[in-house]
């Protein structure tokens, strides 16, 4: 990282990379080891979009060709011979030679790099160049529309019309790359997930959620586990707070009992050592399964069942209500950990006691019985 704290070229293709994937903010200034303001300046700068790769023209001179140009300034020839030698016209050579410094003082490696830092100039974009696209766009947008609602609308409505079409894509584009300027920002507040960068579209939110290596699907978890019949079967996941903070929770199927797990971080290493850690001090029969979503905290999930013997099955992707439990749970659990608070400040003393309370609550879907009584039932 360069004094006044930017990133350096590598560092920040390794962040739009790591972006790609889906890592959050938090796991990205640890694996560059840089503080969190410069990597969230690119970020909120490019909007969360990774800025396109730019390119040379094929017409423009090359390094190659601009060390022709000096070479033969070099020797005394003739801007004719220099331009016949390269394939261009006599003016181009010209104009080149005079841009930078004349025959005296022209150099090859600066003229290029002059070049390149010319040829930096915004496009505008599509919506910035139709004002009367940019208005239905807008329209529809502060009426709560999805940027692909917009796009197949007007596809639709204009099937003829070129100049009214545009891709949900440069939507995206137009509303969190505000150098752009066409769409107010504040219309990203009408999008059904108001984030101020953009995530991955194939990575929104959770990374390579479905991705997980030797996961076994909900459907082969056993019909014990599905009906509740025997307790020890778990579902987990984890509750989040403001600063990539993070609590993990389990909840028991058949009593509704609650765990709750104090987490160094969300990453795989710090979420299964602890859930290895809170299974393994339960008695052996409630050491049955544990159902989580698929969320990369999971990607050791191999090692957790090679240690403990129990099996972990995951959800459909996009199927929270497979752990209805656990959902339910966590609703409650804000009653305690409301949304935006630092979840790094509880020590696990306090997370055990706010598991106590909510476990000696009566539930209707237990009879008006509380977690923590049909669980010792059950155990008797």
């Amino acid at each position: 990282m360069s004094r006044n704290g930017s990133l350096s070229h590598e560092q920040s293709k390794d962040l739009w990379q790591r972006w790609r994937r889906g890592e959050c903010m938090a796991e990205i200034v640890r694996a560059l080891a840089v503080s969190r303001a410069p990597v969230e300046r690119v970020l909120v700068a490019a909007g969360g979009i990774e800025p396109r790769a730019r390119r040379r023209s094929r017409r423009a001179l090359s390094l190659e060709d601009r060390e022709l140009i000096s070479r033969g300034l070099a020797g005394d020839r003739t801007m004719s011979a220099i331009a016949k030698e390269l394939g261009r016209p006599r003016s181009t050579v010209t104009r080149e030679v005079n841009r930078n410094g004349g025959t005296e003082r022209y150099r090859a490696c600066e003229a290029d790099r002059c070049a390149w830092e010319r040829a930096r100039r915004p496009k505008i974009s599509r919506l910035a160049a139709r004002p009367r696209l940019c208005r239905l766009v807008a329209e529809r947008l502060s009426r709560r529309w999805s940027p692909k609602q917009i796009s197949r609308s007007l596809e639709r409505e204009f099937p003829q019309d070129d100049n009214l079409r545009v891709s949900a894509e440069t939507i995206y584009r137009t509303l969190y790359i505000q150098s752009r300027g066409a769409l107010k920002k504040e219309l990203i507040e009408n999008l059904r997930r108001a984030n101020r960068i953009r995530r991955p579209t194939k990575n929104r939110s959770h990374g390579q959620r479905g991705q997980i290596q030797g996961a076994i699907s909900i459907s082969q978890r056993p019909a014990e586990a599905a009906d509740r019949a025997v307790p020890g079967h778990w579902e987990g996941d984890l509750l989040a707070g403001s600063g990539n903070t993070y609590i993990g929770t389990l909840v028991e199927r058949s009593s509704r009992y609650t765990l709750l797990m104090k987490l160094k971080g969300k990453d795989t290493k710090s979420v299964i050592a602890a859930l290895e850690r809170k299974i393994v001090a339960l008695p052996r029969e409630l050491q049955r399964s544990v159902t989580w979503d698929r969320g990369h905290e999971m990607a050791d999930h191999l090692k957790f069942t090679v240690d403990t013997g129990v099996q972990i099955y995951f959800c459909d992707p996009q199927s929270p209500w497979q752990r209805g439990s656990n959902e339910n749970t966590n609703g409650l659990l804000r009653q305690y950990f409301p949304k935006k608070t630092d979840l790094s400040v509880y020590s696990q003393s306090k997370l055990n006691a706010v598991a106590l309370e909510l476990n000696q609550r009566p539930r209707e879907t237990l009879g008006w019985a509380s977690p923590a009584e049909v669980l010792a039932n059950t155990l008797r």
